[in-house]
């Protein structure tokens, strides 16, 4: 019997932030987003959902779960950011499955989804990504070398009547689905595959806490 999965502490009201991803391996680009999400949207948490893998992406150089949770709570320090391996507890394998079960689950939790640029780029492929639209509000963080063509992305067009100006970040959280809204700020050139090559030269490197 699978044993009943566990949400991080929340009080209903709170404004929480969902980062998702593979982490492999979590870096610094991920906390910046975070703390970003954090300061700009007036967030009260932000939870990393570690996935057991994304359906786009091979899973040839994919870490093993506990490895990838572990990481993240060693790169990230501080009572706002919470690292979940939700998806695998609850055997989810679509983001929007997830959202679904979170929503239902803790209804009286102010969800944001959190996406880099790039990935707007490719939300399109994800399965019931207008469902995922419906459910929660969305922030796209910018992102280097994707900001143009993630704002002319088949997504982005889709989204643009429901398109929240930036200055009215800190409301987002707030307001109804759907709800769209581009967040520019500090960015980072940092990426998992550029980070998993290097590890293969440089192993024993081991980033410092960031206090969030």
């Amino acid at each position: 019997m699978r044993a009943v999965p566990r949400l991080p502490p929340y009080q209903p009201g709170m404004r929480i932030g969902l980062l998702g991803g593979s982490f492999n391996p979590p870096h610094e680009g991920h906390a910046l987003v975070t703390q970003l999400a954090l300061t700009r949207l007036g967030l009260d948490r932000v939870w990393w959902l570690v996935t057991p893998g994304n359906p786009l992406k091979s899973v040839a150089e994919l870490a093993a779960l506990n490895d990838r949770v572990e990481a993240a709570r060693r790169l990230v320090a501080g009572p706002r950011v919470a690292i979940t391996d939700i998806e695998a507890q609850i055997g989810a394998r679509y983001t929007y499955d997830t959202l679904a079960w979170l929503v239902r689950r803790a209804p009286g939790a102010r969800f944001v989804w959190l996406m880099g640029a790039d990935n707007l780029r490719q939300f399109h492929l994800w399965r019931h990504w207008r469902q995922i639209a419906d459910l929660v509000p969305i922030a796209i963080v910018d992102r280097p070398g994707s900001t143009l063509r993630a704002t002319s992305s088949r997504a982005a067009v889709a989204l643009a009547p429901w398109r929240v100006p930036e200055r009215d970040a800190r409301r987002l959280a707030d307001l109804a689905p759907p709800a769209a809204l581009f967040l520019h700020g500090p960015r980072s050139n940092l990426s998992s595959t550029v980070l998993r090559g290097a590890a293969a030269v440089e192993q024993d490197a081991s980033p410092a806490a960031i206090p969030l």
